[in-house]
């Protein structure tokens, strides 16, 4: 009697079998998938490659290298971690934790559409943590201690996940850039037209860029809406270098005026009179969260109600 072969997974990437897709870029695809052997054998992880189509094109293969050199410099509990980076099959990939949950924009569509504000704590809290792993990434160093001056370039809450657990992690550091001399490298402009500040359209990229883009999540955290819109991608931009918004208290009357003062900071004229740090920003939030409905289990218990726990 012939003993049985097991079959042998039938989308084998490299150390990888790919289980389903979680979802497709411009420039990069990502799946769940399973490691097959080594140190994380059995794991459950995110598998990003660059697209087959891209794989000659030299810009595109350095700008996915340079996100895997980046990246896997980071070690932050609310920063998604990298565990491996390679090249299989002539495609370079990157192998981070997989963050069991939603994205934060998906979350903002479903209060949207259920017409359910986010508890004030909930959002407090979460852009807290969102700028505690901005003021990391601002401040990381390399094993030489030489600091790598990180901006992130695409704060948005499609790359804030959170997971079953409420766990909090930033990812996608796909535009990344490395801050040299008080710009960033290369001109043209980065991220998504909504999250831009006003020195960002101007070509100029410092960490502020990244504030700013969190000032506006924030705003949309605390009221389910963009401050910065328009019919067209100019609209857009002459109302973000205008600073033309409506204050939060227009959709959502019961947060503190203290509070919206911050987000006001946030969206200052003149970069002096905003926030200097991500740290500092972070701590100036601290006071207006209670700290015992403000916590993981606290946000999984929301994220549940929005989709149910099997959604």
């Amino acid at each position: 009697m012939s003993t049985p072969v097991t079959p042998r997974p039938t989308r084998v990437f490299g150390n990888y079998e790919l289980l389903a897709p979680l979802g497709k870029g411009g420039m990069a695809e990502v799946f769940r998938a399973r490691v097959l052997s080594g140190r994380y054998e059995g794991w459950s992880v995110a598998v990003k490659r660059l697209l087959p189509s891209l794989t000659g094109d030299p810009s595109s293969v350095e700008s996915f290298i340079r996100e895997a050199d980046l990246s896997t410099q980071l070690d932050h509990p609310n920063i998604v971690k990298v565990l491996d980076v390679g090249v299989a099959e002539g495609t370079y990939y990157i192998v981070m934790d997989l963050v069991d949950g939603r994205d934060l924009a998906q979350i903002l569509r479903r209060c949207k559409q259920r017409g359910i504000p986010l508890p004030l704590d909930f959002a407090v809290y979460l852009g807290k943590v969102l700028l505690e792993a901005l003021a990391y990434a601002h401040t990381a160093v390399d094993a030489n201690g030489t600091p790598l001056g990180i901006v992130h370039c695409d704060v948005s809450p499609s790359n804030v996940f959170i997971s079953r657990m409420g766990e909090i992690k930033l990812g996608d550091f796909g535009v990344a850039r490395v801050f040299v001399d008080g710009s960033r490298d290369g001109g043209e402009v980065l991220g998504k037209p909504y999250y831009l500040s006003p020195e960002s359209l101007r070509g100029v990229v410092t960490p502020e860029a990244d504030l700013w883009a969190a000032t506006v999540v924030l705003y949309e955290l605390l009221t389910l809406e963009r401050p910065f819109t328009g019919n067209t991608p100019e609209e857009v931009f002459f109302n973000i270098r205008h600073r033309r918004y409506r204050p939060i208290h227009v959709f959502r009357p019961e947060v503190p005026e203290l509070l919206e003062e911050l987000v006001s900071r946030g969206f200052a004229a003149r970069i002096e009179d905003r926030f200097p740090t991500a740290e500092t920003y972070a701590k100036a939030l601290t006071p207006h969260y209670d700290e015992l409905v403000g916590t993981p289990l606290a946000i999984a218990a929301v994220v549940r109600g929005l989709f149910g726990a099997s959604d």
